[in-house]
């Protein structure tokens, strides 16, 4: 969810409202102190006004003291109530199977990706990469027939860590601390290209294999930077 308050906009502001309140319908004054107390969007009076200029422009339906939002508006939160399940839904899929394929590297898997996954990362890396969300990594280019990967990941600082793996000129390129402090001079991974590696694993076994086994096979040619 966004939680930049849309308060140019009455009818986004009131779903805003509701996708926290999450009620069929409210007594207004009740919905004056939601919204005026328990989310601070706005003081008393001016809740009110909102409320009532809502009313007006027919965003909500007043049914004696009680408050319910427009059809139209109604059906615009069970959408975004269903797109967030999904989402919700997809990422526990997601999450499982990732957690399943660490807990198979965990142990020491005989598959050809596990055994060549655990050449470049130790079990704390491998922990610590599950924690990652799957949404904080943009693939901007994959292309397996030029051996190139460059994904940006969403990390904790104000600029997005990157990440760039080229099998043509040897390189790999990282930008968070523990790579350029630790992990590139052993040419071992951080937790981000480790589950940059898990990601496309669930994509492509194939492809995952083949970017590994090219940085197996010519490992002293390859040079790990930031």
């Amino acid at each position: 969810m966004n939680f930049a308050i849309p308060r140019n906009d009455n009818s986004e502001m009131l779903l805003y409202i509701w996708k926290i309140i999450d009620l069929p319908f409210i007594q207004i004054e009740d919905l004056i102190y939601r919204i005026a107390f328990d989310l601070f969007i706005l003081p008393p009076k001016q809740a009110n006004n909102f409320i009532m200029n809502c009313i007006k422009n027919k965003l909500i339906i007043k049914d004696n003291n009680f408050v319910r939002l427009s059809e139209e508006l109604e059906q615009e939160l069970k959408n975004w109530q269903k797109k967030r399940e999904n989402e919700i839904l997809g990422k526990i899929s997601t999450a499982k199977k990732v957690t399943q394929l660490k807990n198979d590297i965990d142990k020491k898997d005989s598959s050809k990706f596990s055994i060549l996954i655990n050449a470049f990362v130790d079990k704390g890396t491998l922990n610590r990469s599950v924690t990652i969300s799957d949404a904080a990594f943009e693939f901007l280019e994959y292309d397996r027939s030029k051996g190139l990967i460059i994904s940006k990941v969403t990390g904790t600082k104000e600029e997005s860590y990157f990440i760039e793996i080229d099998t043509n000129k040897k390189i790999i390129r990282h930008n968070c601390h523990d790579f350029e402090e630790r992990r590139a001079q052993n040419k071992k991974f951080c937790k981000h290209i480790t589950k940059l590696f898990l990601l496309l694993k669930e994509k492509n076994h194939h492809s995952a294999e083949f970017f590994l086994n090219q940085l197996a096979e010519e490992i002293d040619k390859w040079e790990f930077t930031n």
